[in-house]
């Protein structure tokens, strides 16, 4: 019985020690993720400033959406300059 509770202790480290990985790898995913959103919403803004300003008519499709979502700014740059060097969206 006097084993017992040395194996305990370990026990409670380990699990003390896992959860303080857990957390930290939790806070540099959202970190990510906030930077990701951000490039997001502005890739979206920069096109409709483009639409608005320019009277580009670009059509708000999904395909066009999805590409500033991902793409962010340089998505939405990518998506003005093929519309108007293409004639595309």
């Amino acid at each position: 019985m006097a084993g017992l509770g040395g194996d305990l202790m370990l026990a409670e480290l380990f699990i003390l020690f896992a959860l303080i990985v857990m957390v930290v790898v939790v806070y540099y995913v959202f970190k990510a993720v906030k930077h990701l959103i951000v490039n997001s919403i502005l890739g979206v803004l920069v096109l409709l400033a483009a639409n608005f300003v320019l009277g580009l008519n670009i059509a708000y499709t999904w395909v066009v959406i999805l590409i500033c979502a991902i793409g962010g700014v340089i998505g939405a740059v990518i998506i003005i300059l093929l519309h108007l060097f293409m004639g595309m969206f």
